[in-house]
């Protein structure tokens, strides 16, 4: 995005999301869930478990590090039903599917780096721990705007609540007969930077092989569009319902599915820079997922303190280096005060060395298999402490403004 963007009289902006049986998801919802299982016995273990699921198989593979005692397959298993797939009937069965495991431990020379000054004490990390190295060199964004209540970009936070619902009328059998795997797609228009239409949603819905396409379409566009997206902002609005006319075969048994190929889908749905890092199972020593959420966390909280409409950070870090090697900040033009005290601002009210993150937003906990699908930034639906604007006040101080 750039300043263009806000003096555009016109301009069209497409945002995606998928539901948690698209194949991809999936397999973000194991890893996460493999995650999980580590952490709620061992806050302090090492995990990077990728998945991929084809029809009938779904393989992990990666590394992990810990004194937990965990069954991974059962572990597996579970994440797969509670995504939908218990009947094979529907693409996949999480009863039934070969499950492959192969782990292995962390690298001892990615685990020096990220190890460096790390003292543990009764149970806890030390003041050293201040010092914890990052898990890996990068980039990470974080982004906020004044859009939505979530301070989300309209069109991803509208792409997910379409696939929300999908999913809610499914489990609710409200629609008894659309299946797991399914799409949304919402083009916005913009005038001068500013939401003011939707102009086409797409959405693909995997379905069961005796219902009409014109049942489809009538139920869509009832139950699922209009519930979703606000009466005013349907104004000469084009629906695309399962475009294609059928989609019968879908999962892992119509297309593969790996971890980390939602990344736009998990962020900003592309309205934001992308550091390129994906999230899903991956602990939070990883600054590819930590640093992210601290990124999100300080751009909601300058946004919501009314220093910017919109705002853009990027952190940089260095493999078993504690301090970003570099900060940078964009607002687009639409700051309330000047960029260098926004950015002073910023330095004072954030500790964004890795050990300070993970004490800060609390994330040496199982909260994370809940992240894996609808997008890991502006949910209320869970505990997400990256979404708290706790800051607002003293980012205020900070900036001159007079605290709300």
């Amino acid at each position: 995005m750039s300043t263009s963007f806000m003096t555009s009289p016109r301009l069209y902006f497409t945002s995606e999301s998928v539901t948690e049986g698209h194949p991809d998801k999936l397999c973000d919802q194991v890893s996460d869930a493999i995650l999980d299982a580590v952490l709620e016995q061992d806050p302090f273990g090492r995990v990077a478990a990728e998945a991929a699921a084809t029809a009938g198989l779904m393989v992990i593979i990666g590394e992990i590090t810990t004194t937990a005692d965990v069954d991974y397959t059962a572990v597996v298993r579970r994440a797969i039903v509670d995504a939908g797939y218990a009947d094979v009937k529907v693409g996949f069965d999480g009863n039934t599917c070969e499950v492959r495991i192969s782990l292995k431990r962390q690298s001892p020379d990615i685990a020096m780096g990220v190890n460096a000054a790390l003292e543990t004490k009764g149970g806890e990390e030390s003041d050293e721990g201040d010092e914890l190295g990052a898990g890996d060199q990068g980039m990470m964004i974080g982004f906020a705007c004044n859009e939505t209540p979530e301070l989300m970009p309209m069109p991803i936070a509208l792409a997910h609540k379409l696939t929300r619902r999908l999913s809610d009328v499914r489990r609710q059998g409200i629609l008894p007969w659309v299946r797991t795997d399914g799409k949304s797609q919402v083009t916005v228009e913009y005038r001068y930077g500013k939401p003011a239409r939707v102009d086409t949603v797409v959405i693909s819905t995997q379905h069961d092989p005796d219902v009409g396409h014109e049942q489809i379409e009538t139920d869509i566009i009832e139950q699922v569009i209009r519930p979703a997206i606000r009466p005013e902002m349907l104004v000469d609005s084009r629906f695309l319902v399962n475009p294609t006319g059928r989609f019968v075969v879908g999962g892992p048994e119509g297309d593969a599915g790996l971890t980390g190929r939602k990344i736009i889908v998990d962020t900003y749905g592309g309205m934001a820079r992308h550091g390129g890092g994906a999230f899903s199972g991956k602990d939070p020593t990883k600054v590819d997922r930590s640093a992210a959420y601290a990124a999100r966390y300080v751009a909601k909280n300058v946004v919501a303190a009314g220093l910017a409409d919109r705002f853009e950070l990027q952190l940089a870090y260095a493999i078993g280096v504690a301090k970003p090697v570099a900060i940078m900040c964009e607002t687009f033009g639409t700051e309330h005060v000047p960029l260098g005290m926004i950015e002073d601002a910023i330095t004072k009210c954030f500790d964004l060395r890795p050990a300070r993150i993970l004490e800060s937003l609390k994330l040496r906990r199982p909260i994370y298999k809940q992240t894996a699908a609808y997008g890991h930034f502006g949910r209320t639906d869970i505990d997400a402490p990256w979404e708290v604007t706790d800051k607002v006040e003293m980012l205020r101080a900070c900036a001159g403004l007079v605290a709300v």
